[in-house]
Parts: C-alpha cells; sequence; structure tokens
C-alpha cells in the first residue's frame, strides 16, 4: 500500500492499522500518538498566549508552541518513516537463509528497522518535557489538555520502545543490540515516570482549585 499515510483520512488510517497489511503497525500508531500529544501541546500555549495572568510567559510559550508544531510534523513524518525502514527487513525476510550475505544483510536490516522507533521514543520524550512546563505557566483551562498530552506520550514511548526491542532481539551483534536497546530502556525508564508525575499534578490542579 502507499506510504504516504500523512494523506489518509482518520478513518482511512484506522482501517489501515486494522488490515492485514504490516504497516502502519505498532510504530506508525505510535507516532501518530506522539504526534498528536505534540498538538494537544501546542493547543495550550494557544489558549494561553494573551491571557493577562500568563503574560510574563509569552515568549517562553510562543518558543514551546513552535518546538510543539514541529515535533507535531515530526513525528507524522515517522509514520512513512518507519513504514518504509520495515520494508527491506520484510524482503530480508523472505529470502531462503541460504542467501550470500543473508546473515549480514538481515543485521542491517533490524538497525534500520529499528531507527524510527528509537526516534519516536526520543520525540515523545521531548513532548513531555514541554508538557512539564506547561503545567505550570498553562492557562487552568487548558491545562487538562497537557494531562492528555502528556499521556498520549505516555503511551506512545511504550509502543515505540516495543517496536526497538523486537528488532533488537534478533541482532547478532549483541554488543550493539543491548546497547541500543538500554539507551532505549533508560529514556523510556526515565520519561515515563516523569509523565505519570505530570499528569498528578495536573490532576492535583485541577481538583484543589
Amino acid at each position: 500500500m502507499s506510504r504516504q499515510f500523512d494523506n489518509l483520512t482518520i478513518d482511512q488510517f484506522t482501517a489501515a492499522s486494522a488490515s492485514k497489511e504490516p504497516v502502519p503497525g505498532g510504530g506508525g500508531v505510535s507516532a501518530l500518538c506522539g504526534s498528536l500529544a505534540a498538538s494537544l501541546a501546542a493547543m495550550v500555549t494557544n489558549l494561553t498566549i494573551g491571557k493577562k495572568k500568563f503574560l510574563e510567559y509569552t515568549d517562553e510559550l510562543c518558543a514551546i508552541r513552535e518546538e510543539a508544531d514541529s515535533l507535531r510534523k515530526e513525528l507524522l513524518a515517522c509514520i512513512a518513516r518507519d513504514a518504509e525502514a520495515f520494508e527491506p527487513l520484510a524482503k530480508a525476510y523472505s529470502l531462503p537463509k541460504e542467501t550470500e550475505g543473508y546473515a549480514e544483510l538481515m543485521e542491517q536490516c533490524l538497525r534500520v528497522a529499528a531507527e524510527p522507533p528509537y526516534q519516536i521514543l526520543k520525540y515523545c520524550a521531548r513532548v513531555v518535557e514541554l508538557d512539564e512546563r506547561l503545567q505550570d505557566i498553562g492557562s487552568k483551562l487548558a491545562i487538562s489538555d497537557a494531562a492528555t498530552s502528556v499521556m498520549l506520550a505516555h503511551g506512545a514511548m511504550y509502543g515505540a520502545y516495543m517496536n526497538v526491542i523486537v528488532n533488537t532481539r534478533l541482532m547478532k551483534d549483541r554488543e550493539y543490540a543491548d546497547a541500543y536497546a538500554k539507551q532505549a530502556k533508560d529514556m523510556l525508564d526515565d520519561y515515563a515516570k516523569r509523565a505519570l508525575i505530570v499528569y498528578d499534578n495536573i490532576v492535583r490542579r485541577l481538583t484543589n482549585g
């Protein structure tokens, strides 16, 4: 199917994900969730900028808005990148294992396939950082969207990490694979905890007056 997922309607994308086609799968859906997380972070800034109570944060909010919108676009692009990175691996799987250079080809394809979900994880971690700031300087009328944003990023990070390790577990170069997977796991552990803290902080801010 076409790899131009960014032009699909929501219904078309979800139907494609529900189909027996391998993409868009967990990686692409994680990228979409991350993009939605970034878009909500941008929304919070747009609903806060200009409010009298937050005028002193205008420059910072504008900077967050710009970065959040950039992350939104990058994460959308990761949907296609993830699908494109999977194609060589799918072709390699179809080759007889006796094919000359099969092991080397498979190793390279696995490395390529692991890159987009790792990048998705990094981008979503940055969204969490933006939400960490928005929990304090976002309008109370919009702060629930920051909570939704951070939890979307939280889920997207777990999905992205899963798509890293499904590739690294098959690599023969265990030193490379284990180091790559550890970097991803360390990032996930750190930012998943931070995301939950942001969510809890926002709940308290909204329920405690």
